[in-house]
């Protein structure tokens, strides 16, 4: 069953909802759907028509960058280089926590508000475990290394870049450095390489 298109002025609403609950995610403020309604000048009712929690808001903020991730895993799997997926699939995925701030929250969540963020978080924790599973086969990773510490370990990546600070593009750079600090000491060296 295909869902019925919104009318002009509910899809003009819900791009100008979408687009102002990423300003403000961006900017670090928190998302309250009455704030949201005033600075996107439009009734709270509509807000809440559209989006019944602020959490509603934030998982479809988050969504074309969990879509771009899930997209990348699949592009990883298809990768016959064990070592290089795992690389880039983790690469994707720390620039991705620090060049989108509604990622974080969206992927630590407990439990999800949408049906389509259980199922893209799913598709990155399938993609990750598998990947991480067959560089482990390969032995080009360490062999106590367990898919979940995938996620602690990136978190704790964004969360020193964060601290680090600086403008995007540093951010970005530290991220990548700090991330080839942690596979460097993840990856196994064949034996006579």
């Amino acid at each position: 069953m295909t869902p019925t298109p919104l009318r002009k002025d509910a899809a003009r609403n819900w791009d100008q909802i979408v687009a102002v609950g990423r300003a403000l995610v961006d900017q670090g403020t928190p998302l309250q759907l009455n704030d949201v309604a005033r600075r996107a000048g439009i009734g709270v009712g509509t807000v809440y028509r559209h989006f019944a929690s602020p959490e509603a808001l934030l998982e479809t903020v988050a969504t074309p960058c969990l879509e771009a991730l899930a997209a990348h895993g699949e592009q990883a799997l298809a990768d016959p280089d064990p070592w290089r997926a795992l690389e880039g699939f983790l690469t994707r995925t720390v620039e991705a926590q620090v060049g989108d701030a509604s990622l974080t929250p969206v992927t630590a969540a407990a439990e999800d508000v949408l049906p389509r963020t259980t199922e893209l978080k799913s598709l990155l924790w399938s993609s990750g475990t598998t990947l991480l599973d067959r560089a482990r086969a390969a032995g080009t990773v360490r062999p106590d290394l367990a898919a979940g510490d995938l996620v602690p370990l990136m978190c704790g990546i964004a969360y020193a870049v964060q601290v680090h600070g600086g403008s995007p593009a540093e951010r970005i750079d530290t991220a990548r450095r700090y991330l080839a600090t942690l596979l460097g000491g993840l990856r196994v060296t064949p034996p006579g390489a």
